[in-house]
Parts: structure tokens; C-alpha cells; sequence
């Protein structure tokens, strides 16, 4: 039985969860991060659903696979229609308040918190439309060069609309504390989500300081002959204007500036965490910490995420508070899916019979040392994907499956950079980690169906014509900033 405790839950985006102090890694800062996790449990081996932020945000919410509900992309995102582990809270009277992004359609949805504030969703309520034009084939390559330019040009010392609002979400989360500090009753729910480690990695001086160029690692597998030639590799690159990976130096600028940025992150969680422990809070308070998917910042020669390599999909996971045991790190593999149930469990709060068919499992018997072993699964049906892909792990064995294209094959214990594809090798080994991906779904099926409603949901817009003529959406604005003024680059 678990104990009843309140939840103050952190979410980032775009944190490849390799670079966190307390997993090991030798440059990235993160102090806070590292006293949850030194204070509580640490999941090793943490994934989320879909490498992309509305459809993850999707999963996590609603504990279940795009697969199964439809949230294929940055344009169909959760729009109220399935239950939430939120709605399972406030309907047996717990407050579940949510500050900051949450990338769902619309605040006007019942997104099933007590409370929205600050929060960031779909951009004009839309999204970003063009992109559903995948789903006859026609999604058009980002020919000017500016997704390339976000990472090259703006990576380095400044500040930028993201960091205004990563410090407006904590000020409100602080406020939200002290108000609701001596409250009794039902365990209640803060779930704080930040916008940040999201590009463009632009950092003040402070931030930047503290990852000297000149120090900074290489990304693995970043150039001509080492990166994977895969067609689906291939196919991003092309449609992200990718192009070859040579000047080591921007790249080393890069990674000092994303490691930056998610040091920023780290303080921004560091000052919540601070009211909380002045406010006596975190004797009878649970702190948990994850990030919607990951970050490749130049390693297979990619920049962002939109796809399944580790770095895109394994994100961090920590728990401490009441009934967490301190210092344990878990093995088990662990997916954005296990939370909803694990999060209504912690509240002590009961599922209800429509959620009998969900996904994920209970996280708390891991976390108090019962770890299960078990598949992990991802997929991945948006921007930048000619096909589905679809990904297993089992082991230390790793299964990237492409419709209509080979699929991929890593042994992450010998090769945790997978810089060598297996598959032309080993055919045992993909044909039965195929069999296991065709159990939880059909992969043709199921790259079908999102094609299908993404061609639906360009028509609802007015049709592919229409489309066409629609701007790409470099990154969201945040509530209050125009698209023009976050798209800026200083100076310019």
C-alpha cells in the first residue's frame, strides 16, 4: 500500500536523459536534479512514447500509446476527449493545478486539472498544420535553412522568450505554494512544466560560462561515414535542411549551449524547491522529475529529436519523498504510459474501470525494489517520417522497425552510441524482437490510420491547396509572444 502524499511534479522539454549530473555524465550541471534523486529513486532506463512534444505530453496524460488514441503530432494533440490521470484526481476531490506548458489543444478543453496557469498550448489553436500534409505525402522540406540556422546561429551567450517564461512558471508556482502551503484534506497535485531545454540554446553569460567551448564533447557518430545512412536518417535530414556536420566548433558551441540551458532549468526547479522546504512541504510532499523526450544536438549527424535513437527517447525519471527510498537507482525499464497509474496510486486515489486496459504498470513495486523485467516500446508517426517507425527494446537489444524500409538493430550494452546496425547480422534477433512489436500492434495498420486522419485533419483546415500556403512553425511561442518576435534572431 502506498502512502498518500502530495505530488510537486516537474516536467521539461527536450532533456536527453543521458545529461543529468546523477546519471553520470561528466559536464552537464544539474545540482537540484541530483538532490531528488540522491533523496529518492532514480530510473536508469526511463522512455517516452513518441519522440515529439504534443505527443508524448499526449501519453503521459492519458497513460496511453498514440497507437491508441490518435495524438499523432504537433497538430492532433490531447484535446479532452480521453480520460487524464488528472481527471481520475479531481473527480475524487484532490486539486491538481498545472503551471506552464502543457502543448494540449486548448485551454477551453476539460484538460482535467483544478486549474490552469500560464499555460502554453497549440500555437493559434493549431498547431502546426502544414505538417499534417504527411499524410499524403506532400510535407515539405524545410528548405531555408531555418531549422539548421536554430541550432548553429543561435546557439551561444543571450537569453531568449523561453527563459522569460521558464522564470514566470516558477514565480507562479512559488505563489501557488505559499497559498495552498497550510492546506488540509486530499493530497494535491502542482504539476510545473517548463518550456526549457527547448532550442534555441541561447544561455546568459553565467550559464555559458560554466561549459567552456573548448571543453565541450563531440557529438558521437556526427560525421560523413560515421552517421547512419539509413533512408529514414536520411529522409529527416533532408526535410529538416540538415546538412554536413563539420564545423566542430559550432558543434562544441552548441553543446555548451544546451548543457547551459538545462543547468538554467535546473536552478528554475532549484527555486521551487527551495519555497517548498521553507514552507515545510517536503516532509509530507513526493518530487518527481521527467522531460517529454530527449534531445540528439548533432549526434547520428541530426539535430532535435524525430526519432528513435536513445538520445531522442530515454528521458529522465526521478521520485523522492514519503515512501521513496533514498539513493536506489532502478534497472527496470520505465515509460511515460507507467505514470498514470503510478501518479493516481501516490495520491491514493483509485483507477476506474475504463483504465483496466491501460498500458503502463504501477511504478511504486519498482521503486521499492520488486523490479519487473519487461519490452520497452516508442513509435513515432510526425514531422520529418516518411513512414511509421516503430522501436522495442528487450535486454540490451534494440529493434527499430520502419515500415517499408529495413529495419535497425542495436546491442546498447557493446555499442550504447548505436553506431553499428546489427540487422544485416543478426536476422534472428530482429525477427523476434519483429514478433514481440506485433504484439502490442500492427505496424502497417497503424502507420495507415495515422496517415489517414492526419489527410482528415488537413481537410478539416481546407485541404492540402491550403495547406501548402500555411508558414511552418519553427518552434511554439510562448503565451503573450508573437511568432515573429520569438523567431527573431538578436540583433537581426
Amino acid at each position: 500500500m502506498v502512502q498518500p502524499a502530495n505530488l510537486l511534479f516537474f516536467q521539461s522539454d527536450n532533456h536527453n536523459g543521458h545529461l543529468v549530473g546523477c546519471h553520470g555524465h561528466p559536464y552537464v550541471k544539474t545540482p537540484n536534479m541530483d538532490r531528488i534523486a540522491a533523496r529518492g529513486v532514480r530510473f536508469a532506463n526511463a522512455y517516452c512514447t513518441s519522440p515529439l512534444c504534443c505527443p508524448s505530453r499526449s501519453s503521459l496524460a492519458t497513460g496511453r500509446y498514440p497507437h491508441q488514441t490518435g495524438y499523432w503530432d504537433n497538430a492532433l494533440t490531447y484535446d479532452g476527449r480521453l480520460p487524464t490521470w488528472h481527471h481520475r484526481l479531481r473527480e475524487q476531490g484532490h486539486n491538481v493545478t498545472a503551471v506552464g506548458k502543457l502543448h494540449f489543444r486548448s485551454p477551453e478543453d476539460d484538460n482535467g486539472f483544478t486549474e490552469e496557469i500560464v499555460p502554453m498550448h497549440l500555437h493559434e489553436g493549431k498547431g502546426a498544420i502544414k505538417n499534417l500534409l504527411r499524410g499524403y505525402g506532400l510535407e515539405p522540406p524545410k528548405e531555408d535553412g531555418s531549422f539548421w540556422k536554430l541550432y548553429m546561429e543561435r546557439s551561444g551567450v543571450g537569453t531568449t522568450h523561453y527563459q522569460d517564461y521558464d522564470r514566470k512558471i516558477t514565480e507562479k508556482a512559488v505563489e501557488w505554494l505559499k497559498r495552498h502551503a497550510g492546506e488540509k484534506g486530499r493530497p494535491w497535485v502542482l504539476f510545473v512544466s517548463y518550456i526549457s531545454a527547448h532550442p534555441p540554446f541561447t544561455v546568459p553569460q553565467r550559464f555559458y560560462d560554466l561549459y567552456p567551448e573548448h571543453a565541450m564533447p563531440l557529438p558521437p557518430a556526427f560525421r560523413m561515414g560515421e552517421r547512419p545512412e539509413h533512408p529514414a536518417a536520411e529522409y529527416l535530414r533532408y526535410m529538416d535542411g540538415m546538412r554536413v556536420m563539420t564545423d566542430e566548433p559550432a558543434l562544441r558551441r552548441i553543446a555548451a549551449g544546451y548543457f547551459g540551458l538545462i543547468t538554467h532549468l535546473d536552478e528554475q526547479i532549484g527555486i521551487v524547491l527551495r519555497t517548498a522546504e521553507e514552507l515545510g512541504l517536503l516532509d509530507t510532499t513526493r518530487v518527481a522529475y521527467t522531460s517529454d523526450h530527449g534531445e540528439l544536438f548533432g549526434a547520428q549527424g541530426i539535430f532535435g529529436k524525430k526519432n528513435l535513437y536513445e538520445g531522442a527517447i530515454r528521458v529522465p525519471l526521478l521520485i523522492s519523498g514519503p515512501g521513496v527510498p533514498q539513493g536506489r537507482v532502478v534497472r527496470q525499464r520505465a515509460s511515460h504510459v507507467d505514470l498514470f497509474p503510478t501518479l493516481v496510486a501516490g495520491a491514493g486515489a483509485q483507477l476506474a474501470d475504463a483504465d483496466r486496459d491501460l498500458p503502463g504498470m504501477d511504478l511504486w513495486p519498482a521503486v521499492n525494489g520488486k523490479e519487473t523485467e519487461r519490452i520497452m516500446f516508442a513509435e513515432y508517426h510526425a514531422q520529418g517520417s516518411k513512414a511509421g517507425a516503430f522501436v522495442v527494446r528487450d535486454g540490451a537489444m534494440k529493434l527499430i522497425y520502419h515500415v517499408g524500409m529495413p529495419a535497425q538493430l542495436f546491442d546498447l550494452e557493446r555499442d550504447a552510441d548505436e553506431t553499428r546496425d546489427l540487422a544485416a547480422t543478426d536476422p534472428g534477433t530482429v525477427q523476434a524482437l519483429g514478433k514481440k512489436l506485433r504484439s502490442i500492434c500492427d505496424p502497417e495498420a497503424v502507420d495507415a490510420r495515422a496517415k489517414a486522419d492526419q489527410r482528415a485533419a488537413a481537410d478539416f483546415w481546407g485541404g492540402a491547396e491550403k495547406l501548402r500556403s500555411e508558414s511552418q512553425i519553427l518552434f511554439t511561442p510562448p503565451p503573450g509572444v508573437s511568432k515573429e518576435e520569438a523567431w527573431a534572431i538578436p540583433g537581426r
